[in-house]
C-alpha cells in the first residue's frame, strides 16, 4: 500500500509543490491538507495518515506544538518538521516532542520523498545542509538555560494560549478557539506571562519570534 502523507503549511503554493513532488511517486499518496496548526491535527486525527509532514511557521498552533499533539493521538503517524530554520533550539525541540525528520525548505524539494520514506521505515532524517554528526547533540541537549528552558516551564494549554495571544486574538476569540471560559483564558494568560517573567504584550511577541512560535515572514 502507499504510503499516506499530509501536509500542513500556511502556504498554498507550498502544499502544491509538496503534493506534486510526493504523488508522482507510485508508493506515496497525499491524503489531505491544512493551512494552519489546528485544522492539522483534527485531521490528521480523522485521517491516520502514516506520516505528515509540517511547516513550524503555522497560524493558531505552531507546528511544534501540533506535532506533540499529533504524536500523542496518533502515535502510529511520523512527523517530517519543514522549516526555514536550521538552529539548534527549532531542531531540539522538535525531536523533543517525538518529530522523527527535520527538512529545510530550502532543500524540501530534493529531500521530502527520501524523508517521508525514511520515517516512514523507522528511521531518522535530518535534512542535508545540517551535518549528521551534529544530529546526536540536538536530540541529547537538555540542559538548556535561559529563554529555552522558560518556555519549557510552560504547559500545552499556555503555549497554545501564548501563540494566540501574540497573534493579536482577543480573550474572547481565544476562549472560542479552545473552548474555554473567558475567565479560564485570561488566567493562562496571567499565568504564562508570570512564569516567562514578561509583562506587556510587546514582550510576548519578540519571545515568541525568538522561540519560533510565530514568525516575521509573510
Amino acid at each position: 500500500m502507499p504510503i499516506k502523507v499530509f501536509l500542513a503549511d500556511d502556504h498554498a503554493v507550498v502544499r502544491d509543490g509538496l503534493s506534486l513532488l510526493l504523488t508522482a511517486e507510485k508508493d506515496i499518496s497525499v491524503v489531505g491538507e491544512a493551512a494552519d496548526g489546528r485544522k492539522a491535527v483534527r485531521q490528521v486525527e480523522q485521517l491516520q495518515p502514516d506520516v505528515v509532514v509540517m511547516d513550524i511557521a503555522m497560524p493558531e498552533l505552531n507546528g511544534i506544538d501540533a506535532a506533540e499533539q499529533i504524536r500523542k493521538i496518533c502515535p502510529s503517524t511520523e512527523v517530517v518538521i519543514l522549516s526555514m530554520h536550521a538552529s539548534t533550539e527549532h531542531i531540539s525541540r522538535a525531536l523533543r516532542v517525538g518529530a522523527l525528520g527535520y527538512i529545510l525548505k530550502e532543500s524540501a524539494g530534493a529531500e521530502v520523498v527520501n524523508a517521508v520514506r525514511s520515517v516512514h521505515g523507522g528511521r531518522r532524517y535530518l535534512s542535508q545542509p545540517i551535518a549528521d554528526s551534529v544530529f546526536e547533540d540536538y536530540i541529547s541537549e537538555r540542559s538548556s538555560t535561559g529563554p529555552e528552558k522558560r518556555l519549557e516551564s510552560l504547559s500545552p494549554r499556555e503555549r497554545e494560549v501564548l501563540q494566540l495571544v501574540v497573534e493579536g486574538k482577543s480573550s474572547a476569540a481565544i476562549a472560542e478557539i479552545l473552548y474555554l471560559s473567558q475567565k479560564t483564558v485570561e488566567t493562562y494568560r496571567s499565568r504564562l506571562m508570570q512564569k516567562l517573567g514578561i509583562n506587556d504584550l510587546p514582550g510576548l511577541v519578540k519571545f515568541a519570534i525568538q522561540r519560533g512560535l510565530i514568525t516575521l515572514e509573510g
